[in-house]
């Protein structure tokens, strides 16, 4: 069961001779209550776990633009359907999404390959003075990082 709130949207990929362009996030898309910033991630190497936190108001929204990772999310909104919960996303330039987090849900990704860079884009500001982010170590739910055979 997928978590209330969290959506991942197919991005349009526009190409021709002179290379690719997609649009990531708009303003006056209804999945954005408000602009806060945008940033880039880069992880040099593979296998870079960046986890867990959650948020009590910020939305968060992912977009993977070179390389791939895997997103692991789970749900800790107590009057949520579907508290507790978890799902596992994973996002890759060759097939761009949009990864919507809204607050309560704990997140974190991976990188899966050498040289990922990931765009985020935030609801709010960040206040280093006064974070809106409640973190807990990368092991919290287990042995999630691994990538399992199938």
């Amino acid at each position: 069961m997928t978590i209330n709130g969290v959506d991942s949207i197919i991005l349009e990929s526009h190409e021709d001779d002179r290379g690719y362009l997609y649009e990531i996030i708009h303003s006056n898309d209804p999945f954005l209550p408000q602009f806060g910033q945008v940033y880039l991630v880069g992880d040099p190497v593979r296998n870079t776990v960046r986890a867990f936190h959650k948020h009590s108001q910020l939305f968060d929204y992912f977009c993977i633009v070179h390389g791939s990772a895997k997103f692991i999310l789970k749900d800790d909104r107590r009057d949520s359907s579907t508290y507790q919960n978890m799902d596992t996303y994973v996002l890759s330039s060759r097939n761009p999404k949009l990864l919507v987090v809204p607050p309560g849900v704990y997140h974190g990704w991976m990188s899966l390959e050498d040289d990922t860079i990931m765009i985020s884009t935030a609801s709010h500001l960040y206040n280093q003075k006064d974070p809106d982010e409640e973190r807990i170590p990368p092991d919290s739910f287990g042995d999630l990082w691994v990538v399992k055979g199938r």
